[in-house]
């Protein structure tokens, strides 16, 4: 029987300054899609400035029905939802690890 796989509901903020909501099974891989301007439309024309946090959730269904909700909702309560979901909120360090790469540093 294959292993189960995680998925993440995401939040990025964008340069522009809005918030951008996806979800994946790998959440470092697929923001460095999004900083290297291979992920969504959206980001490739508002690059990332940092991940502002992820929640877990057991399979791909039931991530797709947080993302949905996530970006029905007003600004303001998004971060209030992940936490809600049990989620984390990052200080950045994949804006950071994703910049440190992309400028050849460690």
């Amino acid at each position: 029987m294959p292993e189960k796989t995680t998925w993440y509901l995401y939040l990025i903020e964008c340069r522009s300054g809005a918030y951008y909501a996806g979800i994946t099974n790998d959440l470092a891989a697929r923001y460095q899609a999004h900083a290297d301007g291979k992920g969504a439309r959206f980001t490739r024309a508002n690059p990332p400035v940092r991940l502002m946090g992820s929640a877990a959730f057991p399979d791909r269904s039931s991530a797709s029905k947080a993302e949905w909700s996530i970006k029905k909702m007003p600004r303001d309560k998004k971060i209030a939802f992940l936490l809600g979901m049990g989620g984390t909120t990052n200080s950045g360090e994949f804006a950071a690890s994703a910049k440190a790469e992309k400028s050849g540093a460690s």
